[in-house]
């Protein structure tokens, strides 16, 4: 919709203003006189020419009371008065009150006979624009009424909606309907409100997905800590009341509150990370880093975990010197993840195979194992806080459902980001990337 500035909408207003009334005032004139012109009409200048005629040749009668009431009756019918006097300034006859002489116009001369002024006429006609006047006024009045409806339609009426729809968002309606107008200003500021209404609708939705989400973490977490508890709580009770008796016994006893202990810290740790990484308050020491260090680094760490399960580890042919900006540690705290979930999903005696390499602007790496891959639902929430595509949570073939997470969102703050996929000869697929240093 194309539309106007408020300064030029203010000047076309104003020239509207002053329009009409010239437009009815002329019409006016048009119509009373059948001229533009604005000096004295055709039948007025007849009417002056019969009335000179009438005094000029009764010069002799001016005095005679008949000939007045005949000159009185011409005057009426012309809308004319007369002022007649004599050589010496004497009035002989007077139509017209001094005081109504003021308000008209006249035209004098003197009759001379013999070479000797005999009288003196002054004619007094009427140049009243009454009612072009009036029409004038009336131009006005329309052209009023026709710049207050454009005014009220374009700016009072929109403004007043929009104070209406700014009160119903302060109080939570977004289902607001805004205003149209022909006025640029205005219409930006719509504009603005439906920005703003847009943002908010996204921000409210985001705002109850995150409570969902808030909810559903803490009633998750409060399952995942309730176990391990439970687990310890029993066995520290068993070793109290000296139900393990022989010594194997108790080593069990004391192995099992060590396992359940350390799953607690892991939790507490990751929860730990996975709320400072959700609300950005993780602190990111940026320096100059080799990649291929902080990978192999990485490797080397769940090396240890690897052998338990027997589980060989191939590494590619890594490129040197891989020089990013980011956290060493918070890098390192990312591949760990991405290396323990590879891990424990792969079966004893399985293999996994990372791979780094320099493309472009970039660098990669690759982390595939051996393990069942991931399953068509699995692909769409792996990196969802606490999803682990189990029902039962068992921590036995499974962590607690922030690792991928809290890997994805270190990556991602480091400029790259990563996804999941199945390899095409079976098992998980994990590609990262991270850009460059300049």
């Amino acid at each position: 919709m194309k539309t106007l500035r408020i300064r030029k909408f203010t000047v076309i207003c104003l020239f509207l203003l002053l329009l009409f009334p010239w437009l009815f005032f002329v019409a006016a004139q048009v119509l009373e006189t059948k001229t533009l012109g604005f000096g004295i009409s055709d039948k007025q200048k007849a009417d002056i020419k019969e009335t000179v005629q009438l005094i000029e040749t009764n010069l002799k009668n001016w005095k005679d009371p008949v000939w007045q009431n005949r000159l009185n009756k011409h005057l009426e019918n012309t809308n004319m008065n007369v002022l007649l006097q004599s050589a010496l300034n004497e009035t002989i006859y007077q139509s017209v009150s001094n005081h109504e002489q003021s308000f008209m116009k006249s035209e004098q001369f003197s009759l001379i006979e013999d070479g000797q002024v005999t009288g003196k006429v002054t004619i007094y006609y009427s140049n009243s624009r009454l009612k072009q006047i009036i029409a004038a006024f009336v131009g006005l009045i329309v052209a009023f009424f026709i710049v207050g409806y454009f005014m009220r339609r374009n700016i009072l009426i929109p403004l007043e909606k929009m104070s209406n729809c700014a009160r119903k968002i302060a109080e939570g309606d977004l289902d607001v309907q805004l205003p149209s107008s022909e006025i640029t200003e205005i219409a930006e500021v719509r504009d603005g409100f439906h920005v703003m209404v847009a943002g908010l609708k996204k921000s409210f939705q985001k705002q109850v997905e995150m409570e969902a989400e808030r909810r559903f973490i803490i009633a998750s977490v409060a399952h995942d800590l309730r176990t391990p508890l439970f687990a310890l709580r029993g066995y520290l009770d068993g070793l109290e009341k000296g139900i393990a008796t022989s010594p194997e016994k108790q080593a069990k006893y004391i192995a099992v509150c060590k396992e359940k202990s350390a799953q607690l810290d892991r939790l507490v740790e990751d929860l730990f990370t996975y709320t400072k990484t959700e609300y950005s308050e993780i602190e990111f020491n940026e320096n100059k880093v080799d990649f291929t260090h902080v990978l192999k680094k990485a490797i080397d760490s769940i090396k240890p975990q690897a052998q338990l399960k027997y589980i060989s580890i191939t590494e590619g042919n890594f490129p040197n010197h891989c020089m990013i900006n980011g956290d060493a540690h918070l890098l390192e705290r990312a591949l760990n993840n991405l290396l323990d979930n590879a891990v424990r999903h792969s079966p004893t005696k399985g293999r996994i195979f990372i791979h780094c390499y320099q493309e472009s602007d970039r660098v990669y790496f690759t982390i595939r194992d051996t393990g069942k891959g991931f399953s068509a639902d699995e692909l769409h929430h792996v990196f969802e806080p606490l999803y682990r595509g189990e029902v039962s949570r068992n921590y036995s073939t499974g962590g607690f459902g922030l690792g991928l997470t809290i890997s994805q969102r270190i990556i991602r703050q480091h400029g790259g980001d990563i996804i999941a996929e199945n390899d095409k000869e079976g098992g998980a697929l994990l590609t990262g990337w991270v850009p460059l240093a300049g």
